[in-house]
């Protein structure tokens, strides 16, 4: 990767996207579209299709019926295996231009789009092939004149909606199993970021993937999404994104089929520090880096920082130190550290958040203001608050957006509570050279993912799931599969 070929990709036009629809590029129904404006700079980037309720239901009976006629479903794993490992390959070879283009849509800095989107796509994806032929049935412990089997077979058409901050890592992480195990999936990427995912839609095709098994409708959740979850033709619903909208798709759930769904909620997720942390200014570089990369964006960000009271004032200073050191700057640019909110009004929400964490007696530390406002674009300074009530809203509340709370403790136990003080329960850390705190930490927060000296960094060998309103379900590891297959028992007398 270098800047030549990134400048070069930034400067081509980008063609009109329409849905993807039984195998074939279509536009909307009625013929609307939808402007994208580029957090980069604010100008109108193309246009997607604006959705109908009747394309979702197009693209649901297409889903339904490649299922029914088995073309996915009834391949042998090994050939579904190699056409999951073919579009993992051109993922690759087109991983700068899906960088790219994913970063124009949503403002993600490059250094980190380039990784996280088409790296960690092709890689999922091609964890999934290489899993699908090893998934097999199992004998149950029966009397000798009863044979029990237990057959594994694909749910049937899933939903996915997919959110706009990593649209190709979190709907690899969707797509990936749920293809592997045969299902058909329709996926309705967010309205602010869907041209990367429409694009790796297009690559399932050049891979061979047949006609209809993976279709995508883009446009308004309230139009698209709300057809998609109340479908009866929808077996599993899968989603990454807010509380509000998990809500109503159990609610279309329950007033349709009844079909699971399963939710990652985002959360509130503590970032716990110990004075005995071993090296202090490496934890402070690192928390910096674990809420304020992607501008915030991020569901497992530690945008809660629980601090010893003992080293409050020098480790905050020392988070400060490092997080002014981060570049906000064009997201294209090699040497940008935090790129753009993705659209005006996440970043208006953030700034809101500030203004009501100084109303309830935070002190902003460094950063609470839009930066870059001449570019036209969407930028906020990393943002750090201290004097953080455990009740209050910064303290409460998913901000999403690069907002740092801080919250001192005094002892152990204190942490704990703080910690599991929140309705959330996705991720979390602890900072400690004491082997035994570690471990007791680990096992006294709720969380779904918990790091120890460290934020971030769980690759695909391990789930991603929350506990409370963080969602249920997970994402990640072999035991994704488990939410694409049912399990099917035949007793048979000998």
């Amino acid at each position: 990767m270098d800047q030549a070929s990134i400048d070069a990709l930034r400067a081509a036009p980008v063609a009109a996207f329409g849905h993807w629809i039984n195998g074939a590029s279509v536009p909307a129904s009625d013929g609307q579209a939808m402007e994208v404006q580029s957090p980069i700079d604010g100008t109108v980037l193309t246009t997607v299709a604006r959705g109908t309720r009747a394309d979702m239901d197009a693209a649901i009976a297409a889903a339904r019926a490649t299922f029914e006629d088995g073309r996915w479903a009834s391949q042998a794993p090994a050939a579904r295996k190699k056409v999951l490992m073919r579009w993992a390959d051109l993922i690759d070879a087109h991983a700068l231009e899906l960088a790219v283009l994913g970063v124009r849509d949503n403002g993600t800095e490059i250094s980190m789009a380039l990784k996280a989107e088409p790296g960690s796509a092709a890689n999922t994806i091609r964890y999934y092939a290489e899993a699908l032929d090893k998934v097999y049935g199992e004998v149950a412990p029966t009397a000798g004149d009863v044979l029990g089997l237990i057959h594994k077979e694909p749910v049937g058409v899933v939903g996915a909606i997919i959110p706009w901050n990593f649209p190709l890592m979190i709907g690899a992480w969707k797509l990936g199993p749920a293809l592997a195990m045969g299902n058909s999936v329709v996926v309705k990427p967010a309205e602010t970021a869907s041209l990367s995912l429409l694009r790796m839609v297009e690559l399932a095709y050049e891979a061979g993937l047949p006609p209809g098994v993976l279709n995508a409708v883009t446009g308004e959740g309230a139009i698209v999404g709300e057809a998609m979850g109340l479908s009866i033709d929808v077996d599993v619903l899968v989603f990454t994104g807010s509380g509000t909208t998990g809500r109503r798709l159990l609610d279309y759930a329950a007033r349709s089929n009844m079909k699971r769904v399963y939710l990652e909620l985002g959360g509130k997720s503590p970032n716990i520090v110990f004075a005995d942390t071993p090296d202090l200014d490496n934890a402070a570089k690192v928390t910096a880096a674990g809420i304020f990369r992607n501008a915030g964006q991020v569901c497992v960000a530690g945008s809660r920082l629980l601090v010893e009271a003992s080293i409050h004032d020098d480790f905050v200073s020392a988070v400060a130190r490092h997080a002014e050191a981060m570049r906000v700057g064009d997201p294209l640019s090699l040497d940008t550290a935090i790129g753009a909110v993705n659209s005006a009004p996440q970043l208006q929400q953030n700034l809101d958040f500030v203004a009501t964490a100084r109303a309830e007696g935070g002190q902003v530390v460094t950063g609470g203001k839009q930066v870059r406002k001449e570019t036209g674009g969407f930028y906020m300074a990393p943002t750090i608050v201290t004097g953080v009530a455990p009740g209050a809203t910064l303290a409460q509340r998913e901000v999403f957006g690069p907002v740092l709370a801080v919250t001192p403790f005094d002892a152990e136990g204190e942490a704990v509570r703080l910690a599991n003080g929140t309705i959330y329960g996705l991720a979390g850390a602890v900072w400690t050279s004491n082997l035994s705190r570690a471990h007791r930490m680990v096992r006294a927060v709720r969380t779904g993912v918990m790091h120890v000296n460290t934020y971030g960094g769980a690759d695909g060998t391990v789930p991603l799931g929350g506990v409370g309103q963080s969602g249920n379900g997970s994402d990640k590891s072999l035991h994704a599969l488990e939410k694409y297959i049912n399990l099917k028992t035949a007793w048979i007398k000998l």
